[in-house]
């Protein structure tokens, strides 16, 4: 650990620039969910002629199976990003105090699978395990 070199303005460069291209996933997440909506709906079905809403038709289904199987895939993007950029800040901090140790295990915690938690899932993480 002692050849360690670290710039903190680099590294608040850098994670500043990371912070603001997770800002902009999660707005391009939350686009795609308007967007899958949309198509699901646009999609319609083979039915004939209905009355209230439309019927679910099975390319609507597919695109509604397809984002419960990746939502947690996508939530683990901005997980893994927070995670690493709370982690770089946090080593930084300690190697700017001169705690090398607590640098290094800010870093390895950093570097660990973040947990993601589903909505509705009953607290269990992207692997299916309970938490």
């Amino acid at each position: 650990m002692s050849g360690w070199d670290i710039s903190s303005s680099g590294v608040e460069f850098v994670t500043s620039l990371v912070a603001d291209a997770m800002d902009d996933v999660a707005k391009d997440v939350k686009a795609y969910g308007t967007d899958v909506e949309s198509a699901a709906t646009s999609a319609g079905t083979i039915s004939g002629p209905y009355c209230g809403s439309a019927p679910t038709g099975a390319i609507g289904a597919a695109l509604a199976i397809f984002v419960e199987k990746t939502a947690g895939d996508v939530l683990y993007l901005g997980a893994r990003a927070a995670k690493s950029v709370n982690g770089a800040r946090e080593a930084t901090a300690y190697y700017l105090a001169g705690d090398l140790e607590m640098a290094a295990q800010a870093e390895h915690k950093a570097l660990g699978a973040p947990k993601v938690d589903l909505p509705g899932q009953g607290g269990k993480g992207k692997d299916g395990g309970a938490r």
